[in-house]
């Protein structure tokens, strides 16, 4: 049967579960929504929770102490947010806010905890979720280093887009140039010109993604190892089918 409005099978980890796991755990989540621009942690504060995004995007960036700010990573119904919560720490030094808003299941830091130490698939499955995270924010930082702003703009969008079910995304050139830690004027050059070949279309705070393998070919490689690390490590996701 199709997946119902808001289910949490709409997010791959959660729809990975075992039914047997899947049923300790679905009393304890919580269905939440999640406007753009809603901060979900800042630097150094205590998690309380962990998101299960199925509709929604969030940007993990950080932000120097002149303000000027880059995306390290986004998580959206690929993942988790909240991976402080299993490693240990608790708290990080970045910031995790909604990039596209939409919809998560929330769960309380303490049920997610008692969760993974059961030693069952999920945590499995989030540790190999952790690892594809790491592969995500050391390509981030070696594209942000060593590719045009074209390329990184590309490889954005489509990942953005890989994460939701909407091809249109809701976000300016100032949010978009603020997540790849580059000047707005770049971003507009860059984007004019994606427009141009028909790959995108752009305005005034709607960016909508027209043909996704013609963006491939202005991407850079990260693209296509972020995508594909994420594939490996998850390659074994068994989706549970909604019986109501």
């Amino acid at each position: 049967m199709p997946f119902t409005r808001h289910s949490p099978n709409q997010n791959h980890l959660l729809a990975a579960l075992p039914q047997a796991e899947f049923e300790l755990l679905a009393p304890q989540l919580e269905l939440v929504s999640l406007p753009l621009g809603a901060m979900i942690y800042e630097p150094g504060q205590q998690l309380q929770h962990a998101y299960f995004p199925t509709s929604a995007v969030v940007s993990l960036y950080y932000v120097t102490e002149s303000g000027a700010a880059a995306e390290s990573a986004g998580v959206g119904n690929e993942g988790m947010v909240g991976i402080a919560l299993i490693m240990g720490g608790g708290s990080m030094p970045s910031s995790a806010v909604v990039q596209t808003a939409g919809h998560a299941w929330r769960l309380e830091r303490q049920r997610l905890q008692l969760a993974f130490a059961r030693a069952g698939l999920m945590q499995a499955l989030l540790l190999r979720y952790t690892q594809a995270l790491l592969t995500q924010m050391s390509q981030t930082a070696a594209c942000n280093r060593h590719h045009a702003v074209q390329q990184q703009l590309s490889r954005w969008l489509l990942l953005t887009q890989d994460r939701g079910p909407k091809r249109e995304l809701v976000m300016t050139q100032e949010l978009v140039a603020s997540m790849l830690g580059v000047r707005r004027e770049s971003v507009t050059e860059a984007a004019g010109h994606l427009q141009q070949l028909g790959y995108i279309r752009y305005r005034r705070g709607h960016i909508t993604v027209l043909d996704p393998q013609g963006l491939q070919t202005r991407a850079c490689e990260c693209y296509g190892v972020v995508k594909k690390e994420l594939a490996r490590l998850l390659c074994d996701e068994r989706y549970r089918q909604d019986t109501v």
